[in-house]
């Protein structure tokens, strides 16, 4: 039998993959919302991570649907779902279990699920496969299989394709991890790494964007302890970076899917063993604490400008998590709006990236067309996402948009005289 897979959720992470896999095999596309299947249907990707001409070209071996009963000839389920947090950071695997119980009831005798969602170690053995068991009738490694290959894309990068990351791959027997792994290397140019087993490749996810999150946390704790004297951070990380080893990173904000959540996640599972990670969450504290830190500074500036404080109005440029990217989650520049908003400011928040259906889902407030054509000035103006077509304001831009004495905040260290900059 030749493979056709059933991709479940068409996000970020499955429509690129799904894309990639249906330039090979026959690929059905399932995801819960009826809106995502319309409007990829007709041919176009409001997440802009995959180019119309793309959905055109795999049409003829890529269908869409939200009923599973679609996909019920597959056998080879890769299920790509999100994996959040819940308001008190603990680990959200209600998506999961889900799509999990929905593939449950079309698994068949030799079938594979593959899980690609960021989880701490155990979640596939101990969480998924269980519900998969329950709702198929079926039992583990003995009538169907599983695998995990973690995610890695990057929202935004149209250099590191799903293609061109090199992905790790894991099955939950020998043959089954052979044969997960040829799938990948099928579509992957960048190669793959077998991993010894499911829980070690889910430990290899959690802990990139771990690592990752605890350097920037550094960063961003010496950028607050060079505020405070006077220093310019991005000149220390200049001078520091001429050593050969040292790690540049610039300090920020970290909010998206990943980073900003992924730890949360193994210190979860760190704790329910008796292990605190201080570390961890020391840097997650840091991190969390940044757009705080911003507003306040924000404040500061414009109280030194003769600025009064209540009822002032700010200007935010940008709300997405990243630049040229229209991705919302966890987006942390919405934090310092509502930092603002509690010292009683008025704030204003323009991003040419942004889908308004899409912003509705992480930020109530609305969002306002280009500034640059209307008369409205602005007590304080956030340049708080790096996005290219803010890199292209001058300051002769910045002034028309400023009220009486400007006061300038740039959080992505792109403007070249700010009032302050993180």
């Amino acid at each position: 039998m030749s493979d056709k897979i059933c991709m479940i959720g068409l996000g970020y992470v499955g429509l690129p993959l799904a894309v990639a896999f249906a330039e090979k095999m026959p690929v059905v596309g399932f995801d819960i919302s009826q809106q995502r299947i319309d409007e990829l249907e007709a041919g176009h990707d409001r997440t802009l991570e995959i180019e119309d001409d793309e959905l055109v070209s795999v049409k003829g071996n890529m269908t869409y649907t939200t009923n599973i009963q679609d996909a019920k000839d597959c056998n080879i389920y890769i299920i790509t779902v999100p994996t959040p947090i819940d308001k008190v950071n603990r680990p959200d695997l209600t998506p999961l279990v889900k799509s999990s119980r929905t593939v449950g009831t079309v698994l068949q005798k030799g079938d594979i699920v593959i899980y690609e969602s960021t989880v701490y170690p155990g979640v596939t053995e101990d969480v998924c496969v269980p519900e998969l068991e329950k709702a198929s009738g079926l039992k583990f490694n003995q009538d169907f299989y599983c695998g995990y290959s973690p995610e890695r894309i990057n929202p935004g990068d149209k250099e590191h394709t799903v293609k061109k990351i090199l992905k790790v791959t894991a099955g939950s027997t020998p043959e089954i991890a052979k044969k997960v792994d040829d799938l990948y290397k099928e579509v992957i140019t960048a190669g793959t790494h077998l991993a010894s087993s499911i829980k070690v490749a889910e430990a290899s996810k959690v802990i990139e964007n771990t690592q990752r999150d605890v350097n920037i946390a550094l960063i961003n704790e010496l950028a607050l302890i060079f505020d405070q004297m006077g220093i310019d951070t991005n000149e220390v990380l200049a001078a520091a970076a001429t050593k050969w080893n040292f790690i540049k990173l610039t300090p920020g904000l970290v909010g998206g899917h990943c980073i900003g959540v992924d730890p949360y996640y193994l210190t979860f599972k760190a704790e329910e063993l008796g292990y605190k990670p201080n570390l961890i969450l020391a840097a997650r504290q840091i991190n969390n604490g940044m757009s705080k830190y911003v507003a306040d500074q924000t404040i500061k500036h414009m109280i030194k400008a003769g600025k009064t404080i209540k009822n002032s109005n700010v200007l935010m440029l940008g709300v997405t998590f990243k630049e040229d990217c229209p991705d919302m989650r966890n987006t942390k520049v919405v934090d310092i709006i509502e930092e603002l908003k509690d010292f009683g400011v008025n704030v204003d928040v323009y991003d040419p990236w942004v889908d308004h259906a899409e912003e509705s889902k992480w930020y109530k407030h609305g969002i306002i067309d280009d500034p640059m054509q209307s008369n409205k000035q602005y007590d304080a103006i956030i340049v708080a996402v790096s996005h290219h077509q803010f890199k292209a304001y001058s300051m002769e831009d910045y002034k028309k948009l400023s009220k009486d004495e400007m006061v300038l905040i740039d959080v992505k260290n792109i403007v070249p005289n700010p009032t302050w900059r993180l």
